[in-house]
């Protein structure tokens, strides 16, 4: 059982007991490590401002120079578990300050911090334009990844795990006279754009997931033969892979692997799926979000 103690809107605490001794850490590391990496969220991948062709500048009238904007974009917050990337703009005039909740959305995106303060412009005259790309993600995307000839637009390093802070404490507790149960104390801070208490049910079912694997691993014939069956039992299920607009890297890796329907990946386990060349964890996790976007779910 999970009691739930909420600290505050973005911190919960969950205790899970009683456990055989030793599983408090067992299951305290794994899910941890999870949360840590296995958490989809949206961060902004790069950026460009109006009159700047490199980062190493400043733009007059603004408090905060070009690199310390960076710096401020990385921790604006968004909800958005799009698959495609999505662009968002700021246009904002002086004298004031111009906050994240200035930033022109689509209507399937929000920010999850629209008071945070980006920068402070000093007079009238002076003006902040941004455009900026927001990708949905896993984990930790570093700039170099992203590199760019369009002059003006600036990779950022992206963090887009929802978790922020993960804490876990193992006590002892009894069933009856037994006194060497575990009672594992989880306590997991989010940015907002996600639950405590999802975040934690989404890192437990991934972990399920690998481990169903290992109990019920699956030959490349059966899941050949299952992708087959499924493929005639799945409305629009016979769509391209193309269609679900994956990052290039992703449907270069599917289309090698033989992948070329929708029907073939969700007729596939997504422990089989990680082990494709050149994909993992968090591209299945990728591909998953692109999938509900378009109302399909893997079926194993």
């Amino acid at each position: 059982m999970i009691p739930q103690f909420t600290v505050s809107q973005n911190k919960n605490q969950f205790i899970i007991e009683p456990l055989p001794p030793g599983y408090g850490h067992t299951l305290g590391n794994a899910l941890r490590r999870t949360l840590y990496t296995s958490i989809p969220g949206a961060a902004i991948t790069s950026v460009k401002f109006g009159g700047i062709r490199h980062q190493f500048t400043a733009i007059g009238g603004v408090r905060e120079d070009v690199v310390q904007l960076i710096l401020n974009l990385k921790q604006v917050r968004l909800f958005y578990s799009g698959a495609e990337p999505m662009q968002i703009s700021l246009d904002v005039k002086g004298p004031g300050e111009a906050k994240a909740g200035d930033f022109k959305l689509p209507a399937t995106a929000s920010i999850a911090n629209p008071d945070f303060v980006l920068a402070h412009l000093a007079d009238k005259n002076t003006k902040l334009e941004i455009s900026a790309t927001v990708e949905s993600g896993l984990g930790y995307s570093p700039a170099e990844e992203r590199q760019t000839s369009t002059v003006g637009v600036i990779p950022v390093d992206a963090t887009f795990s929802p978790v922020v802070l993960v804490n876990y404490g193992v006590e002892a507790t009894r069933v009856g006279r037994v006194t060497n149960f575990d009672r594992l104390i989880l306590e997991i801070t989010t940015d907002g754009t996600v639950s405590p208490e999802s975040a934690l049910k989404t890192a437990a079912q991934t972990l399920v997931d690998f481990f169903s694997g290992i109990v019920k691993p699956q030959s490349a014939q059966s899941a050949q033969s299952a992708q087959s069956a499924q493929s005639a039992t799945v409305p629009g299920s016979i769509f391209s892979v193309e269609e679900l607009d994956l990052p290039t890297r992703i449907a270069n890796a599917l289309q090698k692997a033989g992948f070329d329907t929708i029907s073939s990946l969700i007729s596939t386990s997504k422990p089989e799926l990680s082990k494709v060349k050149n994909l993992g964890a968090k591209s299945v996790k990728i591909i998953e979000l692109a999938l509900r976007d378009r109302g399909f779910e893997f079926s194993l």
